[in-house]
């Protein structure tokens, strides 16, 4: 069942190699203008040393600079930051799933109710599900409402809640009180 979940990932990870070459692609026509500025900053400089537009003129050129170094430096955190979010993500994907796993045969689910209940999870309605598993939808149905029975919980929603409430850890929401 994991297979369909790994092309997001890659499509993710390409759009995530685009979108950093066409940065750093504008990075590097950004450095060359920035070192045609410089350039003529610094010959208007040699040229009339005390003019206000030499000196305004080598200024914006030294704040240039700075701008593209302070730029590829943030490009650099953003894209650190970025890497560690993927390898949380791959992480909480790969514990829910070992999570999941180990639920389902505390409840003891057969090998169709798994599937059934790992389609269910993923979002798939009945007919979606049926069609996957070449069952009828009534097959499905009667699937669903043994895996809630198993599970404790009266339908899709709190099967759902069950697996999100382990995530989020804390079962209140922060600055929500529990009933008194």
């Amino acid at each position: 069942m994991n297979p369909p979940a790994g092309k997001p990932r890659r499509a993710g990870q390409a759009a995530t190699r685009r979108a950093t070459a066409a940065l750093a692609a504008f990075m590097l026509v950004q450095t060359v203008a920035a070192v045609f500025f410089v350039g003529d900053a610094l010959t208007d400089l040699v040229m009339d040393p005390g003019t206000p537009h030499a000196i305004l003129e080598s200024l914006v050129a030294v704040v240039l600079v700075v701008g593209i170094f302070v730029g590829g430096w943030q490009l650099r955190q953003m894209l650190d930051r970025l890497r560690t979010q993927e390898r949380a993500l791959e992480t909480a994907r790969g514990d829910l799933g070992r999570v999941i796993e180990r639920q389902f045969s505390d409840w003891s689910l057969t090998p169709a109710e798994r599937d059934v209940g790992l389609l269910a999870l993923k979002g798939l309605d009945v007919a979606e599900i049926a069609a996957l598993r070449g069952a009828a939808q009534g097959t499905v149905r009667a699937q669903l409402t043994r895996i809630y029975t198993k599970a404790g919980v009266s339908g899709r929603a709190q099967f759902a809640a069950w697996f999100v409430e382990d995530l989020l850890g804390d079962p209140a929401a922060p600055g929500v009180r529990a009933a008194e």
